[in-house]
């Protein structure tokens, strides 16, 4: 889906930095065939303003320490010192801080890079060119980090997807490591076609060299994109949309015996098909097409699923998942089901994952157990937050069991940590429902309506 100039415009606050994106985005559309030379010159003050406006301030330190209150200090002499090393070629990249978050179940930790916040200012103001050029020519399959594009929009699309093939087989993919295993030397080779200004691939060559400080050790990696840096995903995505997306549309489409189409965000991928040999003629050649530019498809992770349309005969229509023993796969956090309507249609259903719902129901009880000490009002308030959050990702309809059961679960966490507030007034369930009645919480609602996706094709 290719954004026009004034669409590119309406997210940014400046008028100057408005049009300068009109007019790079409008030249890309007219000369889809060059690689344009001249773009850093477009980057001025107000261009970092605008950028420095959109880069979150509340995030954590990166190696230099400097946090947003101390560089608004002097905002508009930093900025103008860090616009003047970037031109100049002056600018040298740190390393991003490397620190340990827990991962999935909290069994295992996975590595995430903190910028400085200098970096994210540049890193944002560089992908603001690179966003206007390839807004171009993505593809509507990619969903992932793209102005104006969601999940939410990725599993519309894909329930609509499904609901016009009537089901198929689903090729779920997923590429190994992928932020770690991007190839520099093909991502250099894909920026070539399109944007070739020094300034800017000077900069984005330090990002990519920069490393990362981890128990005050440098570590520099030949592959994988900026730990943790805005850059990352707009990096990721043209490297995706040559291997992946333009691939998948000429030469996939054109040699299918049936109907199919893909749909990803990020490096999380779905292909549909109308037929089963489709589809693992697909599996068959994917993985070779990976190896081709330095990517690994998860051999135990990337499966084949039958996702056919169950018979019109029986079936109870159960709301809550796929009773009737046909396959599931996950995608974005949801379960991708059939199941009957309440007018006895089988459609897609999607329910929250089983992992997910488990990895959110687990972080309530801790933050429940952490927090028991707080004021019965202030966690009321914080719980509060949490259920309107989870409801505002996973709240579609058809899924308003699991919102229901993600409630009531935070119900129990909440009376368990108050029952151990005190050895004397312990928490019994008549009293916590008295204490209910006045700390009540949100009602889990369906924020997000797949009928009127339905009703609004």
């Amino acid at each position: 889906m290719e954004l026009t100039g004034g669409q590119m415009a309406e997210r940014y606050s400046s008028g100057s930095v408005s049009t300068k994106l009109c007019q790079i985005a409008d030249l890309a559309r007219r000369r889809p065939e060059i690689a344009i030379t001249t773009l850093a010159h477009h980057i001025d003050w107000a261009w970092m303003y605008e950028a420095y406006h959109l880069t979150r301030k509340d995030g954590a330190a990166g190696i230099d320490g400097v946090t947003a209150a101390e560089y608004e200090g002097d905002l508009r002499g930093n900025l103008e010192d860090l616009l003047g090393r970037f031109k100049t070629g002056g600018y040298k990249a740190p390393p991003v801080r490397r620190v340990h978050i827990p991962k999935g179940d909290g069994s295992k930790t996975r590595p995430i890079g903190i910028p400085t916040l200098e970096d994210k200012v540049l890193q944002r103001a560089v992908s603001m060119v690179l966003e206007a050029v390839y807004e171009q020519e993505f593809l509507d399959c990619s969903y992932g980090f793209r102005p104006g594009r969601s999940a939410h929009q990725a599993l519309e699309a894909l329930w609509k997807g499904l609901m016009d093939l009537r089901g198929g087989w689903i090729l779920d993919v997923d590429v190994q490591s992928f932020f770690d295993d991007l190839d520099h030397s093909t991502l250099r080779s894909f920026l070539d076609r399109r944007v070739r200004d020094g300034v800017i691939r000077r900069a984005i060559d330090k990002w990519l060299k920069a490393g990362a400080m981890e128990e005050g050790r440098r570590i520099v990696s030949g592959s994988g994109t900026p730990q943790g840096g805005v850059v990352s995903p707009i990096l990721a995505n043209i490297y995706l949309h040559e291997v992946i997306d333009t691939w998948f549309e000429r030469d996939v489409k054109p040699r299918m015996h049936g109907r199919c189409f893909m749909v990803r965000y990020a490096d999380d991928m779905v292909m549909a098909f109308e037929h089963e040999e489709d589809a693992r003629r697909v599996l068959s050649v994917l993985p070779k097409r990976m190896a081709k530019y330095g990517l690994t498809i998860h051999p135990e992770k990337t499966r084949l699923v039958p996702f056919t349309r169950p018979s019109n005969r029986g079936g109870s229509g159960d709301d809550r998942g796929n009773g009737d023993g046909t396959s599931s796969f996950d995608f974005l956090g949801f379960n991708h089901h059939w199941r009957r309507s309440r007018k006895g249609h089988w459609v897609v259903g999607q329910k929250t994952a089983k992992s997910r719902f488990r990895r959110a129901v687990k972080a309530i009880r801790s933050w429940c157990w952490r927090n028991r000490h707080l004021k019965v009002k202030d966690q009321h308030r914080m719980l509060s937050a949490k259920v309107r959050g989870h409801c505002a990702y996973y709240g579609i309809t058809g899924n308003s069991w699991s919102l229901q059961r993600f409630r009531t679960e935070v119900k129990r966490a909440w009376r368990a940590a108050l029952d151990r507030r005190s050895q004397r007034a312990r928490m019994t369930w008549t009293r916590f429902g008295r204490l209910e009645r006045r700390y009540r919480l949100p009602p889990a609602l369906a924020i997000h309506s797949t009928y009127r996706w339905a009703a609004n094709p």
